[in-house]
């Protein structure tokens, strides 16, 4: 089992800063659904503002969590929700299981063996199903905040789909995402040296930058973007 990495503290405020980013979440939310299936695992579900969004949209919702905090908090959230089971988990593992889709949002970069990974969770995964992951993007945008949560890497389309294949995982999509987000990040984190949380900065950003750009985005790919978006099918 691998190591946490990153300062817990330091998370735990990046991550309660983004639940405020409701547009921005919403966005992600709807780019996953289609590929969800009947009976998804999360891998990575934090303190579970994704799980709760997406659970109504499928039969059986499965939550994972490694941080001990943020897993009791999970169970307390999802307690009296049926269709959603909590469990804890670490990547890599040796588990294996026949969910319709694994979903993992900004979790990859946390890990070294990040092709082993991606192997253990083709294994969750029946044959036909799919990965769905964001990844940060764009090495140069490694900043101070990166590092104190743990990141090891940013990705590009091509480092992604190298890693996917590496796998043996068949990419169906892959995109970058939130072109403007990247500025932005860029601009606060490396240049300013801010952390993202709670306040008028993400509150402006989310409700009249984000709006615009997924926007634009959604008849044009860019180029560059805060994210890398990926599907990926496990082969027959």
């Amino acid at each position: 089992m691998a190591e946490l990495t990153g300062d817990q503290r330091v998370q735990s405020e990046v991550l309660e800063g983004l639940a405020t980013a409701v547009n921005h979440r919403q966005w992600f939310v709807e780019l996953a659904i289609p590929h969800l299936g009947d009976d998804p695992i999360e891998i990575g579900s934090g303190i579970g503002n994704y799980a709760a969004a997406w659970a109504p949209h499928v039969s059986r919702f499965t939550a994972t969590e490694a941080e001990p905090d943020r897993l009791v908090e999970l169970k307390e959230r999802f307690a009296d929700t049926p269709n959603v089971e909590v469990r804890e988990m670490l990547l890599p593992t040796s588990e294996s299981g026949s969910h319709s889709a694994l979903v993992s949002y900004n979790v990859l970069e946390h890990i070294e063996d990040h092709v082993s990974a991606l192997r253990c969770m083709k294994g969750l995964v029946r044959p036909g199903g799919k990965v769905v992951l964001i990844v940060p993007a764009f090495m140069f945008a490694m900043s101070p905040v990166d590092y104190a949560t743990g990141h090891i890497r940013r990705y590009t389309k091509k480092t992604m789909r190298a890693a996917m294949e590496e796998a043996g995982l068949e990419i169906e999509t892959l995109h970058y995402a939130n072109a403007l987000g990247l500025i932005g990040y860029y601009g606060a984190t490396s240049i300013f040296r801010l952390t993202p949380k709670e306040g008028p900065m993400v509150k402006f950003y989310d409700s009249l930058v984000l709006p615009v750009t997924k926007a634009v985005e959604s008849v044009m790919r860019p180029p560059f973007g805060q994210s890398v978006f990926v599907v990926a099918r496990v082969p027959e």
